[in-house]
């Protein structure tokens, strides 16, 4: 986004509102009693880097003609995307008290649409590995129409298993789409084990590398350095490129750090109460006055 239509976060506000973004990912599954808590935690700091500093996007206008187009393919790490596209101001911060509720337009993929999904979200995921091929096609359509939008798109490192991720690699790097970046959360972690007991990847940047892309390497959890290596990717020329950020799953929660069985599973009370007591407080407030209690549900029309 141009300079004039927000103001971008320095590294220290990134990092306070990325341990916001965790404690909402806490509240939201604890209302809901369901969900995804392992990866979403791990991408607090990529989120709020893309949305509070990197992205050009405006939450007045979501269809803005000049924006960047963010696509995420591993639809289950919605609770921090709806958290950072919640603080950005692209809905009401209540609302994030009603993911997976009945009527909700927080649903446990996410979905486009001003009636029963989000502003802010381009497409409908859920079924990994789609993500690549329609982050290609739209890079593609931009170039023909000689727009300067750049397109992202982030993936699970688990996701990688699926084949039609490299069909979509393989049709970008042969295109040489340079305003095209792709994001890996690599955690090594997936739903039933770690990733080098489930598929193993390495060596993955070679992989990518032999595909026709640049690569670049990074701390995901370090603001600056995930930061760095945007820019990185936006100055580099002639083909598409691809962040490895090593992340942690479950940062910020001594008890579900590093440990692939919080992949799917939401924090009980109990467990609820010790993570926001170790996430703490911040200066950007809570976005409900929590309760235990499933909230009523918000009927979107």
């Amino acid at each position: 986004m141009p300079s004039s239509r927000r103001q971008k976060f320095g590294i220290q506000e990134l990092e306070e509102m990325a341990r916001q973004i965790r404690r909402d990912i806490i509240k939201m599954l604890m209302i809901a009693k369901s969900g995804h808590a392992g990866g979403p935690l791990g991408l607090a700091e990529v989120f709020a880097s893309l949305y509070f500093h990197a992205l050009d996007i405006d939450p007045r206008d979501p269809g803005w003609d000049g924006r960047d187009f963010f696509f995420l393919s591993a639809g289950h790490l919605a609770p921090v995307w709806y958290a950072a596209l919640a603080r950005a101001g692209f809905f009401p911060l209540e609302e994030l008290g009603t993911l997976r509720a009945l009527h909700t337009r927080l649903h446990g993929h996410p979905a486009p649409g001003k009636t029963h999904g989000l502003p802010g979200i381009e497409i409908a995921s859920g079924s990994l590995g789609q993500g690549m091929s329609i982050a290609v096609g739209c890079a593609l359509g931009l170039r023909l129409d000689r727009r300067p939008n750049r397109v992202f798109v982030l993936h699970g490192d688990g996701e990688l298993d699926e084949g039609q991720v490299w069909e979509g690699i393989m049709t970008a790097g042969h295109y040489r789409l340079e305003n095209l970046t792709a994001i890996v959360d690599r955690n090594h972690c997936q739903i039933d084990n770690r990733t080098d007991k489930v598929m193993e990847l390495e060596p993955l940047a070679d992989k990518w590398r032999s595909f026709r892309w640049n690569v670049e390497e990074c701390n995901g959890n370090d603001a600056g350095q995930f930061l760095s290596a945007l820019a990185r990717a936006r100055a580099f020329r002639g083909k598409p490129s691809v962040i490895l950020a090593e992340t942690l799953m479950g940062k910020g929660v001594s008890f579900m750090e590093d440990d692939y069985r919080w992949h799917g599973v939401p924090p009980n009370e109990d467990q609820g109460k010790k993570a926001l007591g170790e996430l703490g407080t911040t200066r950007f407030g809570d976005f409900i006055r929590f309760s235990w209690e499933q909230p009523a549900s918000v009927e979107m029309g």
